[in-house]
């Protein structure tokens, strides 16, 4: 079954509107909820006042009963983290802060009800650039004594532009008292957090996250709604449900990207890469939210090597507050920064230098024959053959064939720290959660599997791929196998899904758990056959008596293990049913090639993709058709960014706060892709020799798009232009190189 292009079987039920989202849900005589959020950047919260048959609560109700404040989960050092409550205590730090929470029997009646809460606040000046943390890697002195005897020096400024993750459903949650039912990549970390906030045990609380409509990593992130709705819950003995409406999103959900970069890089005569000087200012918004610190701290700074052998590397990343929504993952979580800052710089360096864009990569790529190589930023990349993923994707683009005026072709090549993440190594990073897997592998009497994982489904088919898995490997029929996750008491704890680590970490737990099955399985096939357990073999569900014709079933050891009339009682326990945790050893190195080609209209600077060709190395592949899939989703958030979405603030309040003014990406936006996958370099240290791909298109698309923009803007002499490139920030670039703007 590896390999095979399998229908999803979870689509029937998603076609038949048999999703189970959260707005699906609802309990007797639950009450609904609206939150009362801040209008201001930044002030001082004086007075709160509700009409009498108003059922509201403020950060003062939470104090009372010792709700503790949220903590982030990767702490870096020297970091500073101000205390940020589910419901704001004095102070609020970002328009749509939560203020106050106000109950109602209906959403209507809870929002009218919203709407007549009045609040007292005393405006405070902005604190933007306000310090959280400096993080650095490399050597500063080797870096700098390289430049300083280097041939040419490129330098570059650029930014990489604010997201919204706008997924189709909005974030919601409703809670029982004991029960927290909402749409989170990551139940058992929202667990966590919840349970330390509110000072429960995490055995006393049960999160279950089923049908989501999009995560893009913003999902799998902590927030106050999750917190107030099982509190609230808890205290008034009733149901309390919360649901996001679209503007609300864009206030409240974390953001992504924003960065502020200078780069150098140092080149010798013949255009290969000395030394690369990295000075990033990261936005992390008004708090630091559970993974934003890590994004562009450890995660940013760990990719800048890309996949290219400079020999010395140094990278700092100044990480400032500033009063807008906080900062975290989203699809990517700086890897599309990191490689947007390397392809930029070389397509640069390529027109300083007077060097085809193509051939200065092909000097400085990482050969095969080098694996595994230590970056100069610390990641060892264990596997990887990036000379040849970079000639097949120029030839599957037909780079070299000439293009006609108003067109122009831009390459990326990006590496990926997917499989996240080797949990020693995040610990002494300041990680204060483990990155682990979990998986359970429960055969029924009949032979039949069922599957418990800690990671979650939401688009990305592990209903179908682990199925595929389990079966390949225990000879079970797909049909035959069901997956649960989403669920922290049905399943053991686990980590989520999200850094494209569903497969190469969660895949590998199910593997691991799948061999204690076949182990087991071979001692009490040994007692069934009258063998010694090392002659008995296994294959395509049958295990045999090496060199001979005798055999036994899966489905009938299945039946000894809860039936053990013939069973060896006293070496083995009843039952087949085995449970693995799998923590990676070090990150999988997906990696590509990109190129894009554009055709420009200087007259209104609208761009068109006229061609996209991708090559991508994600090591073994489980069902190439959902990976196609991934890619092109992925794809689409990163042209997203690249030519239409961008988050705006001015003196703190958000101007693109409705799809009228945050321009998502249409079908007609999009071209055909064109797409291959390289699976001659396996991931070396899991059992499946996987490597993630969910993110892959998001890091290597605007760094592609934005050089192929670049190059048909040449011959009009436009030598930049930032994120996104729309049509009348173009025009504008048009117009100044005429003297007309």
């Amino acid at each position: 079954m590896i390999g095979q292009s399998v229908l999803r079987v979870e689509d029937q039920k998603f076609l038949s509107g048999a999703g189970r989202f959260i707005d699906d849900l609802s309990f007797p005589g639950e009450l609904h909820c609206a939150i009362v959020r801040s209008p201001h950047p930044h002030a001082r919260i004086s007075r709160i006042r509700a009409p009498d048959a108003v059922v509201m609560f403020t950060g003062e109700d939470m104090a009372r009963d010792g709700v503790q404040p949220m903590r982030c989960g990767w702490v870096l050092p020297g970091m500073v983290e101000p205390p940020r409550f589910a419901l704001a205590r004095g102070t609020v730090r970002h328009v749509g802060e939560p203020v106050a929470a106000v109950l109602a029997s209906s959403q209507p009646l809870a929002e009218d009800a919203a709407e007549q809460i009045e609040v007292d606040y005393e405006p405070l000046p902005l604190l933007d650039g306000a310090p959280c943390f400096k993080w650095s890697r490399g050597e500063r002195a080797a870096v700098e004594a390289a430049m300083h005897g280097a041939a040419h020096r490129v330098r570059l400024e650029l930014v990489n532009n604010r997201l919204c993750g706008a997924a189709i459903e909005t974030r919601g949650c409703t809670s029982t008292g004991d029960t927290l039912y909402c749409g989170t990549q990551a139940p058992h970390h929202i667990r966590r957090y919840v349970c330390q906030e509110l000072g429960i045990d995490e055995g006393r609380l049960r999160v279950v996250s089923r049908d989501m409509g999009g995560g893009f990593g913003y999902k799998g992130k902590h927030y106050p709604e999750e917190t107030i709705v099982v509190w609230a819950a808890r205290k008034l003995g009733r149901s309390v449900k919360w649901v996001a409406r679209r503007q609300e999103s864009f206030l409240s959900d974390t953001q992504g990207r924003d960065h502020a970069t200078r780069a150098e890089l140092a080149l010798d005569g013949q255009g290969r890469f000395l030394a690369l000087n990295v000075q990033t200012t990261a936005n992390l918004g008004a708090y630091v939210s559970s993974f934003g610190a890590a994004i562009p701290g450890p995660i940013y700074s760990a990719l800048l090597a890309g996949v290219y052998r400079t020999p010395y590397v140094y990278v700092e990343v100044s990480g400032v507050f500033s009063n807008t929504v906080p900062t975290d993952a989203y699809r990517g979580a700086g890897r599309p920064e990191a490689c947007y800052v390397l392809e930029r710089l070389a397509d640069k360096a390529a027109r300083e230098l007077g060097i085809d864009r193509a051939e200065i990569r092909r000097r400085n790529l990482i050969p095969a024959s080098a694996m595994p190589y230590k970056t100069p930023v610390g990641p060892t990349y264990d596997c990887g053959d990036f000379p040849k993923v970079f000639e097949r994707a120029l030839e599957i683009a037909n780079y070299k064939h000439k293009r006609k005026p108003g067109r122009g072709i831009g390459i990326a090549c990006y590496v990926e720290s997917s499989g996240v993440a080797p949990s020693r190594l995040a610990g002494m990073m300041g990680a204060r959660v483990g990155f682990y897997e979990s998986a359970q592998v429960r055969v029924a009497p009949d032979g039949s599997l069922t599957a418990y994982l800690g990671t979650h489904n939401h688009g990305q088919g592990h209903a179908t791929t682990y199925a595929q898995i389990l079966s390949a490997q225990l000879g079970v029929p797909m049909e035959r196998i069901a997956i649960v996750e989403g669920d922290t008491a049905a399943v053991p704890v686990g980590t989520g899904t999200f850094g494209s680590r569903s497969i190469a970490v969660g895949g590998s737990a199910l593997q691991v758990a799948g061999a204690k099955i076949i182990a087991k399985g071979k001692r009490i096939a040994a007692h069934l056959l009258e063998a010694a357990d090392r002659d008995i073999e296994f294959r395509d569900g049958v295990f045999s008596v090496a060199g001979t014709d005798r055999k036994v079933t899966l489905q009938a050891v299945a039946g000894a293990a809860y039936v053990p009339h013939n069973y060896p009682l006293g070496e083995l326990e009843p039952g087949l049913d085995e449970n693995a945790f799998y923590d990676p050893p070090n990150f999988a190195f997906s990696n590509g090639v990109h190129v894009c080609e554009v055709e420009l209209d200087a007259d209104t600077g609208r761009v068109e993709i006229v061609g996209y060709w991708a090559v991508d190395d994600i090591g073994t592949v489980i069902n190439p058709m959902i990976v196609e899939g991934q890619l092109h989703g992925g794809l689409a958030q990163g042209i997203g960014q690249a030519l239409g979405e961008r988050t705006v603030y001015d003196e703190g309040q958000l101007l693109s706060a409705s799809f009228m003014d945050y321009a998502l990406p249409r079908a007609g936006d999009l071209p055909f892709f064109a797409s291959e996958l390289d699976e001659s370099q396996p991931c070396t240290h899991n059992p499946l020799g996987a490597k993630g791909c969910g993110e892959s298109g998001a890091i290597a698309a605007p760094a592609a798009v934005i050089n192929a923009v670049l190059d048909a803007l040449r011959p009009l002499g436009v030598e930049d232009i930032e994120m996104p490139a729309t049509p009348h920030r173009i025009w504008q670039a048009i117009m100044r190189h005429r003297g007309m703007g």
